[in-house]
């Protein structure tokens, strides 16, 4: 009898995979890539048609040789990693390295493809194996030369003009870009004052308002009323003429229909588990592979969800049947459109062969599986079957009503508007959310019941103060849905791109807002100045668009690496001659250094921006920059704070490792306090039972916790604390842990209990904010 190997990526799909293929089959994992290009320069010759330098990642190495051992007593070769480039490289990766052993001597290989784990798709998929795709591989190979080949010419580049350790990527540096230029669109943003008045009315004992759209005859704009004074004379004029009525002057109801959203692709469920779960695209990743992978629902293991990583809006014909069935018999026949909905997908690059993100047994009800999913991956999967569900429901029906009502002698008038739902259609399982809406997805508002020409109770006229807002900075949904819009990047990509960002610091992630930090500015600000086209919007996407192309067998791909590598890298070596460090790390200024006269200067240092005198280093005057940029002259003293050491003022610092309290006599006087206090978490110290455990910043950030009678008690913990006795071993605290495999769980902290259960809440709940502020 035959034996057949099988190689997927992860042990989890492995675990999954095998027991679908019985006794047979062997299924080991790759553990993702096995080879890489080699991490240092000349791995990509250009000169030799892009010839590339591999070798096995070493982590992966006994992977490697363990599939080389389980290979020697298989007949058959069955390559089934993830249906994408990157799965097709790994696949193809593999063949190459087992080939040059001469392992594959006299032994069938085949490529398998799957868009679910599920045993119907694993055994059609071996019934029917396909072979490697090669223009996939040129794809993925082009992919990987360009970002090496931009990596190791351009990050040399920034060490020479910025500073050492840094890197550019060729996909990162257009998002960054986005946040950057967002940032000073805020930066540069005027706010203006504006007024808006509005009349609070009641109709048959229900209280509703209605804005004002017409004065004097004069039809009312955003900026018409700009002061108080007239807004006040405004309110005045209205009250007089209403005399405590206004009449219902014109009425208008008409229905509306709203359509459901399309089922899940991987930028959309990054970003409504962002908006709706507040996961990370990383979080949401991470959680939707486990999904995919492989769950076990009481003694049966079954990926609950379609793969993760595609752009295709498509559902199966069996799939949609199935869905329709399940919408009949759980929410009634007339909640079944009379023909299954299509959606188009919106990337013209998407594999219409590919599904979008669905469950795969739509029947695995959320709430029937519950107990065998951790808080996150229910959440998750939860989303994803009420999106899905949803799609394939009839429209919802909204009642729609607008009516006008006239002050006075009809010279002013004021507008009211709602929405009541007379058939819910899709709407009971499921409304799609919006970004920067602090209104709750769900609210609708709601109007008394009206007739033209009847009066309605006026209680009083509302004169509201507003001003302008800039537009908000970039959240983790919003950036997504910007890169997917403009073309850059690809659905494997999203969550890589935001995590270099944040890795590199050239990001930082607060009140989940992006900000680019001092050195992500210069790096861009150099990128924008100096490579321009590299980190245009355009020629990102159709770079993206060729590569596709390429995929697609439409164009090879060594053309294509000749016509990006020529231009980049004579573009390369003109800049290293003809930019200066100065012109990209300082920025001229109109004042002169109090102490020698020269030119002062905005220059970056290790902890940032500071202003200092272009005659360094003969001269070595320096001050402080303040956030918004504006200069800092003296050090901000911490009003009615004095040194405990010597008495003297307290002052705000910057050091390498941010904002500080020191002593303004320093450097007579060394004292020094954190900006920010530790936050109590209000748990007592297990160890000591006298102090209560703190929440603390280490000189890197980090977060963690440790008793508050240091040094006396050394106790510490880097998860948080709850106030909970171990059900195990009686510990008088328990910590909320987060990890890959297993999601959020409380945990006992003692290293020999090994007591672990889900946690419902969110980590952050317990965690509480970073710090709070010195007073």
């Amino acid at each position: 009898m035959s034996k057949n190997l099988v190689i997927v990526e992860s042990p989890a799909k492995a675990k999954t995979i095998e027991k679908y293929l019985g006794k047979d089959f062997q299924v080991l994992a790759s553990y993702g890539h096995v080879r890489d290009l080699v991490p240092k320069e000349g791995a990509v010759d250009p000169a030799n048609d892009f010839a590339m330098k591999y070798e096995v990642i070493e982590r992966n190495q006994r992977h490697v040789q363990a599939i080389s051992k389980a290979l020697k007593t298989a007949d058959t070769l069955y390559l089934a990693t993830d249906p994408d480039r990157e799965g097709e490289a790994i696949s193809w990766h593999l063949y190459e390295l087992l080939n040059d052993k001469k392992q594959l001597k006299n032994k069938a290989v085949h490529r398998v493809v799957f868009h679910e784990i599920t045993k119907k798709a694993v055994t059609d998929a071996i019934a029917h194996p396909e072979e490697l795709a090669i223009n996939l591989i040129n794809a993925q190979q082009a992919r990987r030369a360009l970002d090496y080949l931009v990596g190791f010419n351009l990050s040399p580049l920034l060490w020479k003009k910025i500073r050492r350790g840094l890197s550019a990527g060729r996909v990162q540096s257009p998002a960054l870009r986005m946040i950057v230029e967002r940032e000073l669109e805020i930066e540069a943003f005027k706010s203006r004052e504006y007024w808006t008045i509005e009349a609070a009315l009641t109709a048959h004992e229900q209280a509703f308002k209605a804005r004002l759209t017409q004065l004097d005859g004069a039809k009312q704009s955003q900026f018409s009323i700009t002061n108080q004074a007239e807004a006040e004379a405004a309110k005045q004029t209205l009250l007089n003429a209403a005399d405590g009525k206004l009449i219902v002057s014109k009425l208008e109801k008409k229905q509306q229909k709203r359509n459901p959203a399309p089922p899940f692709i991987t930028s959309t469920l990054q970003q409504e588990a962002s908006r709706k779960l507040g996961f990370t695209t990383k979080r949401t990743m991470m959680v939707a592979q486990q999904l995919y992978e492989g769950i076990d629902i009481g003694g049966e293991t079954a990926g609950l969800i379609t793969y993760m990583r595609t752009d295709s809006v498509n559902l199966s014909v069996e799939a949609v049947a199935d869905i329709r069935e399940l919408i009949a018999e759980n929410y009634g026949i007339g909640n079944v459109p009379k023909e299954p909905r299509v959606f188009k997908t919106k990337s013209k690059n998407a594999q219409e062969a590919h599904e979008a993100i669905r469950p795969t047994y739509p029947r695995y009800l959320p709430a029937q599986i519950k107990n065998y999913l951790t808080a996150e991956q229910f959440k998750l999967y939860d989303l994803i079957w009420k999106r899905t569900i949803a799609c394939q429901m009839i429209h919802a029906t909204l009642d729609m009503i607008a009516v006008d009502l006239s002050c006075g002698d009809g010279l002013h008038m004021f507008r009211a508007s709602g929405s009541t739902i007379a058939s819910p259609g899709f709407m009971a399982v499921y409304l799609e959310g919006k970004d920067d809406n602090k209104e709750s997805d769900d609210k609708e508002s709601f109007l008394p019941p009206l007739e033209e020409g009847r009066p309605v109770d006026l209680n009083d006229i509302v004169a509201g103060q507003h001003f302008t807002e800039p537009p908000p900075r970039y959240g983790e949904a919003s950036l997504v849905k910007a890169l997917e819009e403009h073309g850059i990047g690809r659905p494997s990509t999203y969550a890589t791109i935001i995590s270099t960002l944040q890795n590199r610091e050239y990001v930082t992630l607060d009140s989940k807002r992006f900000y680019p930090t001092d050195v992500g500015r210069i790096v861009n600000k150099f990128l924008t100045e100096h490579f321009t086209a590299y980190v245009d919007y355009d020629f990102t996407a159709n770079l993206e668009d060729e590569l596709d192309a390429v995929s697609r067998g439409e164009k090879d791909w060594i053309p294509l690496m000749r016509a990006f590598w020529q231009p980049f890298t004579t573009l390369i070596s003109e800049k290293e001659e003809s930019v200066q460090r100065k012109d990209v790390t300082q920025e001229a200024m109109d004042e002169k250094c109090p102490e020698c006269g020269n030119a002062l200067s905005i220059r970056l240092g290790r902890n940032g921006r500071f202003i200092g005198c272009t005659h360094y280093p003969e001269c070595s005057y320096t001050r402080n920059l303040n956030e918004d940029g504006t200069t800092a002259d003296e050090p901000e003293v911490l009003e009615g704070r004095a040194c405990p050491t010597c008495s003297s003022p307290l002052v705000l610092k910057a050091g390498r490792y941010g904002k500080f309290i020191g002593c303004s006599a320093y450097p007579k006087c060394r004292y020094i306090e954190p900006l920010e206090k530790p936050m109590d978490t209000g748990v007592e110290c297990p160890q000591c039972k006298t102090g209560s455990i703190l929440k603390r910043k280490s000189r890197n950030g980090k977060i963690f916790y440790s008793c508050s009678g240091y040094p006396k008690c050394d106790y510490a913990l880097w998860n948080a604390p709850v106030k909970e006795s171990c059900p195990s071993c009686h510990w008088p605290i328990l910590t909320v842990k987060e990890t890959k495999r297993r999601g959020v769980e409380k945990v006992c902290p003692q290293k020999d209990c090994k007591y672990a259960t889900p946690y419902e809440g969110d980590p952050a709940d317990v965690q509480g904010p970073v710090s709070s502020p010195v007073s």
